[in-house]
């Protein structure tokens, strides 16, 4: 099910599963993505007792951009809004690359409104290369996620508005204020916060991750005072969707 909330003002086109009543669960994704991306994972975990929201971010999908460059707190405060405005005051929280780094923050900084914490190949450590390889590396992880999923049309269509945004040959060029996010929300190292997160987290990593990769999570493992890592072998960045049934059933099993 495809609909609209809005937090104050700004509408947010989200999609979602399962029953009404049932313990939420809201994903968040990657950048450059939409909750296209996460509805085979969220399906499946909407038929095994749970209620998952899946806004599209502020900037892609169906939802307008933010009115000013936004960072992660910025985000983060955002997707609290979105919550409120389900009525949603504690929640599991799922989030995958760009999605892992508004976790990582909620889970240090508004841990009252998280319950779980589920990162698959979180970005949040703050990569080696520079902005502009690091934006050709995010859109290449972009298009091997959709085609995971057979949205081949889709794919195409959102890296050519990520080439618009942020795409390396491109982005001298781009206007808007999502070029300005995405060079606020690339460079933060978020190992201080993931330090500071006190919920049951669970580390979802494939092994074949080009884009964070398994060394990121191995880090964030010692960092998180309560996590594990689980890692898929041949799977990559989006291993969530190479692995989606098994993905579902470890979830599952670590919510209790």
């Amino acid at each position: 099910m495809a609909d609209a909330v809005y937090v104050q003002t700004h509408p947010v086109h989200h999609a979602t599963a399962g029953d009404e009543g049932a313990p939420p669960i809201i994903m968040l994704h990657g950048w450059g993505a939409s909750s296209e991306l996460l509805k085979p994972l969220g399906d499946r975990l909407g038929k095994q007792g749970y209620r998952v929201y899946m806004p599209d971010l502020p900037g892609f999908g169906q939802t307008p951009p933010p009115p000013s460059a936004w960072g992660v707190a910025d985000y983060m405060a955002f997707v609290l809004g979105y919550a409120d405005a389900l009525g949603v005051g504690r929640a599991h929280w799922f989030g995958h690359s760009f999605g892992g780094r508004i976790s990582l923050m909620l889970g240090a900084d508004a841990p009252d409104r998280v319950d779980h914490i589920v990162l698959a190949d979180s970005a949040g450590i703050r990569p080696a290369q520079g902005a502009t390889s690091a934006a050709t590396t995010v859109l290449k992880g972009v298009k091997r996620g959709l085609g995971a999923v057979g949205l081949g049309g889709l794919a195409e269509k959102l890296a050519g508005r990520y080439r618009t945004a942020v795409g390396s040959s491109d982005y001298n060029a781009a206007s808007g204020v999502m070029r300005e996010t995405f060079l606020k929300v690339i460079d933060q190292d978020l190992q201080a916060w993931a330090a500071r997160i006190q919920a049951p987290t669970l580390l979802l990593w494939g092994d074949q991750d080009q884009d964070t990769p398994l060394a990121d999570g191995q880090r964030l493992e010692q960092l998180i005072p309560d996590a594990g890592l689980v890692v898929f072998s041949g799977a990559g960045h989006y291993s969530y969707l190479d692995r989606a049934a098994d993905a579902a059933v470890i979830i599952k099993q670590f919510l209790g």
